[in-house]
């Protein structure tokens, strides 16, 4: 079996939860004898290509707009075209199935080479379509504003707002996005494939890695805020907080662990730890690979990992964290609220009500084993149903069932 994986943005520099998960699937599907090939728009002159990704040429069509504004669609969902995907698709040989993980005018030419070959197409919801609240959609559609989109013409020919109604099969990684797809879409084929995590590799004690790498955190109350540097990670309140955790705990250091993928926000959280005099506090460690052993070892240094996102559809940090036995402390998000039992194996809290984020902080600083009972209750559900070995199995029955049902149109008894 040959699947071809289509994807909006694959940049090692800025790393994501969506990367990470895809290319999971991929290494556990290769495993499942799956072939994959993944295709990425070629965003930079020399792209870093040791994952052999297989790269054409895409734009974002606005004029009118900045550059800063363009690359910060480029980085959180813009709507991009491509002239030499279609082609690059139509001629690729022994392709069974597309799958895109790309909404719009991306996910669009997918599904129009996948009719023209008679091949199932499978759409990907990553970031949420419907699951959104309002404040996320208007951030998505902030850098556009005041510019023109061209490629609007293109978006009707390939019939991108029928993307949903078209597709052979829907996935999304939580299960209200998926109660919502099927609410608006009644009679499409919808499975929940949450993210998984490869729990041998955050098995291994890596925890000497990230000292040295990181000396900093040594003989530290280390509070672990892993991803992109971005305003939906939400960062700044975590800032926001440190100066009263410090007050109580002055051993306490917030380490965030991501890329910056928003630089004016990058910026803001920078100078808000200066003007706040708590640079001795708070470590920014820049971008880190997935699975790179300094990483595993800050998950497992951690005495929890911190997840204060405005918006988080699934949460792909919090299975990390739970693979690494650390628990984890989360704002009520739906992905948190689907995997996250409070008091079982981790903690809620409400963005508007710090004090539940203070408490559960407090509690893991003065009873660390209350910690540890979370991280291996979490453990414990990572290994029964997260694992990638597992959820690449249920991919490829899914490519199985879908090519077997085109294959019965094509040549019906």
């Amino acid at each position: 079996m040959r699947v071809t994986h289509l994807l909006r943005k694959y940049d090692r520099s800025e790393w994501g939860g969506t990367e990470t998960a895809i290319q999971r699937l991929t290494s556990g599907l290769a495993a499942q004898g799956v072939e994959s090939v993944v295709y990425a728009p070629r965003l930079t002159r020399a792209p870093s290509d040791q994952d052999e990704v297989r790269r054409f040429r895409a734009s974002v069509p606005v004029w009118g707009i900045s550059e800063e504004k363009r690359r910060q669609l480029v980085a959180l969902g813009g709507n991009m075209i491509s002239f030499e995907l279609f082609g690059s698709l139509w001629r690729d040989p022994d392709l069974d199935v597309i799958h895109s993980h790309a909404l719009g005018r991306l996910g669009g030419i997918g599904c129009t080479v996948a009719r023209r070959r008679r091949m199932p197409f499978v759409l990907s919801v990553h970031g949420g379509v419907y699951d959104l609240p309002p404040a996320i959609h208007r951030e998505l559609a902030e850098p556009a504003a005041g510019g023109w989109d061209w490629g609007k013409p293109l978006g009707l020919l390939l019939r991108t707002r029928h993307l949903f109604a078209e597709a052979d099969a829907i996935i999304t990684c939580n299960s209200r996005e998926a109660d919502l797809i099927r609410e608006r879409h009644p009679g499409r084929r919808v499975q929940v494939q949450p993210h998984g995590v490869p729990a041998a590799l955050f098995a291994a004690d890596r925890r000497v890695a990230a000292r040295d790498a990181f000396p900093a955190i040594r003989d530290r109350l280390v509070l672990l805020a892993p991803g992109r540097i971005d305003p939906t990670k939400n960062q700044g309140w975590l800032v926001g907080q440190l100066a009263e955790l410090a007050s109580r705990r002055p051993e306490v250091l917030l380490v965030l662990a991501g890329p910056c993928t928003h630089p004016e926000y990058g910026e803001a959280v920078r100078a808000q730890v200066a003007r706040e005099g708590l640079a001795g506090h708070v470590l920014l460690t820049g971008p880190l690979p997935p699975g790179d052993a300094r990483l595993v070892g800050l998950f497992q240094e951690a005495r929890a990992v911190l997840l204060p996102s405005i918006s988080e559809t699934f949460g792909l940090v919090i299975l990390e964290a739970w693979a690494a036995g650390t628990a984890v402390i989360s704002s009520r998000t739906s992905g948190a609220t689907a995997l996250v039992r409070d008091g079982a194996n981790g903690w809620l809290f409400d963005l508007a009500e710090p004090a539940g984020f203070h408490r559960a902080v407090d509690l893991l600083a003065t009873q660390p084993e209350q910690g540890t009972r979370a991280g291996a209750a979490g453990r414990t559900t990572v290994l029964a149903g997260y694992d990638t070995a597992v959820l690449a199995g249920r991919m490829k029955r899914l490519y199985e069932e879908l090519m077997e049902e085109k294959h019965a149109l094509r040549y019906p008894a």
